[in-house]
C-alpha cells in the first residue's frame, strides 16, 4: 500500500506552479514552471533524471527564477504526468531515442513562446538529453550544463552498439566469483519494471532506500576511478551499478534501508516528497522510465540515428557537476576524460561537489545554483 502523500501542487513553494501543455510533439507535458509572470525572460530547461520527476528540480527552480529566468522542468517521455506516448514494453523504442527526445524538448521550447533556450540543464539522464539538445540544435540550445552523466560525444561511425550494453559483459560479469550483473543490461528486461512497480518493501520504502545507497549519506560511496571496463574492475562498484545476479534492485537497495535516525538527518529529502516520488510512480509505473532510460541502449537504429552526428562536438559553452561521492562518473572508464575531448569543444566547468552523491542539486542545492548562476552570468556575457 501507497504511503499517502500530500499532491504535488500542496507540496510546490510559492512561485512554482504546475500544468500541462498539450501538442507537444504528440505528448501532452507537464511542466513545473517559475518565472512565469512577466513576459521577455531568457528560458532555462531543466531535464531530470531517473528515476525521477519534474520534482527534482525544486531546489534550484526559484533561485534561477530570481535572478531572471523563465525556468521550466518537464516530466520527460514516459515518466510521471506527461502522457501521449507508449509505455509498454513491446513499445517502437525509437520514439525514445536521442532524436526524439531533441523534438520533445524543441517542441516544449516553441510551445512556452520562446525561440531559444539561454541554456538547457540536465541530470542523469537528462545529461545526455540535454547534450543532444546542444549537440544537433545550437542555433536554439544557447548553453548546456550536464551532472552527474558524462557525455562522451556521438559514437563512432564504426559503432555498433552501446559500448557498455554487451553479451560479452554480462557473461563476464555472470563468471566472476560472485556472480554479479550489470543495472544497466538489467534495467532493459522484461522483468525490471514488475520489480520495480512491485518491490516487497514498498514503493515508498524503495525509493527511501535508493536515493539514500546512492547519495553521500551513505557512507559506502567512496568513488574512485577504474583501471579499465573489465567485469572484475566493474565489480568494485556498490551493487545499485553492478548488482548480486540473484536479485532485483528492490533486494539490492532494501539492504541499506537507512535507519529512523539517519531518515530524520536527511535534510534534502524528507518524508512527504518521498512519497510524493512513491505515488507518482504508483500511477505511472516504471516500463516508460525504464524505455527511455536504458532498452534504447540496445536498438541499432537509434545507434544509426546517433551515427549521423560522429565526429561532432558541442560547441556551445558548457559545464558539467556531479557530486563528488558519485559513482556515476567513474563506471565507465575514461568517460569524463572523454567528455572534455570529444564530447565538448568549448567547456568552461567542471565540478565535483564535496557532500553530495547521484542527486547532486537536491543534496547540494545550494552550491548547485551558486555554480549554475556563476556559469550563466559568464555565458551571457559572451553571447
Amino acid at each position: 500500500m501507497l504511503k499517502e502523500s500530500p499532491s504535488l501542487e500542496a507540496m510546490l513553494p510559492p512561485g512554482i506552479r504546475s500544468r500541462m501543455i498539450a501538442g507537444v510533439n504528440g505528448l501532452d507535458m507537464h511542466i513545473l514552471e517559475a518565472g512565469f509572470e512577466e513576459g521577455g525572460r531568457p528560458l532555462a530547461l531543466l531535464a531530470h533524471g531517473y528515476p525521477e520527476l519534474a520534482f527534482s528540480w525544486r531546489h534550484v527552480m526559484l533561485p534561477l527564477a530570481q535572478a531572471g529566468y523563465h525556468v521550466v522542468a518537464p516530466d520527460l517521455r514516459g515518466f510521471g504526468r506527461t502522457t501521449g506516448g507508449t509505455t509498454d514494453y513491446d513499445c517502437d523504442l525509437l520514439e525514445f531515442g536521442a532524436l526524439n527526445k531533441v523534438r520533445d524538448m524543441l517542441a516544449l521550447v516553441f510551445a512556452l513562446g520562446h525561440d531559444t533556450a539561454a541554456a538547457i540543464i540536465g541530470h542523469d539522464l537528462g545529461s545526455h538529453v540535454v547534450a543532444w539538445c546542444a549537440l544537433v540544435r545550437p542555433d536554439v540550445f544557447k548553453s548546456v550544463v550536464m551532472m552527474s552523466a558524462p557525455f562522451a560525444g556521438p559514437p563512432a561511425l564504426d559503432a555498433e552498439r552501446m559500448l557498455y550494453a554487451t553479451e560479452t559483459l554480462a557473461a563476464d560479469l555472470a563468471a566472476l566469483p560472485r556472480p554479479r550483473k550489470y543495472y544497466v543490461l538489467w534495467n532493459a528486461e522484461r522483468g525490471a519494471a514488475d520489480d520495480w512497480d512491485n518491490p516487497p518493501q514498498g514503493l515508498h520504502d524503495l525509493f527511501r532506500a535508493y536515493f539514500h545507497h546512492k547519495s553521500a549519506d551513505w557512507a559506502g560511496n567512496k568513488p574512485f576511478y577504474l583501471a579499465n571496463s573489465s567485469a572484475a574492475e566493474m565489480a568494485k562498484m556498490p551493487t545499485y551499478y553492478v548488482m548480486d545476479l540473484d536479485k532485483g534492485m528492490a533486494a539490492s537497495v532494501g539492504e541499506f534501508m537507512p535507519t529512523p535516525e539517519e531518515v530524520a538527518a536527511c535534510s534534502w529529502l524528507d518524508e512527504d516528497e518521498v512519497a510524493l516520488f512513491a505515488a507518482e510512480y504508483g500511477r505511472a509505473g516504471f516500463q516508460g522510465a525504464l524505455n527511455a532510460s536504458y532498452r534504447i541502449l540496445s536498438d541499432p537504429r537509434i545507434m544509426a540515428e546517433m551515427r549521423t552526428f560522429a565526429g561532432r562536438k558541442i560547441d556551445v559553452p558548457s559545464a558539467f557537476i556531479s557530486g563528488a561521492q558519485d559513482w556515476g562518473i567513474y563506471q565507465t572508464a575514461g568517460a569524463l576524460q572523454a567528455m572534455r575531448v570529444n564530447g565538448c569543444s568549448n567547456m568552461t566547468d567542471v565540478h565535483l561537489v564535496e557532500g553530495a552523491g547521484h542527486w547532486v542539486q537536491q543534496e547540494q542545492a545550494a552550491e548547485v545554483t551558486r555554480l549554475l548562476l556563476d556559469f550563466l552570468r559568464r555565458t551571457s556575457a559572451t553571447r
